[in-house]
């Protein structure tokens, strides 16, 4: 059987659970490391929501493997 993942889009914007879904991180954690520049700075859509660039988000994948 052929366990699915979550798809990272090509282009366009993720939320945290999306990108924790992925990365197997604590929200702590993530949030450190976006911090110690070891993660990439979200951008603010508001006063509450923060996304990422998918693009930066698969290059951290791909620069982890």
């Amino acid at each position: 059987m052929k366990l699915s993942r979550p798809l990272l889009p090509d282009t366009g914007f993720l939320r945290l659970p999306q990108i924790l879904s992925l990365i197997p991180i604590s929200r702590s954690a993530w949030w450190a490391g976006v911090r110690e520049g070891k993660f990439p700075k979200g951008v603010k859509l508001g006063s509450k929501t923060t996304v990422w660039r998918a693009e930066d988000i698969r290059a951290l994948i791909d620069q982890s493997r």
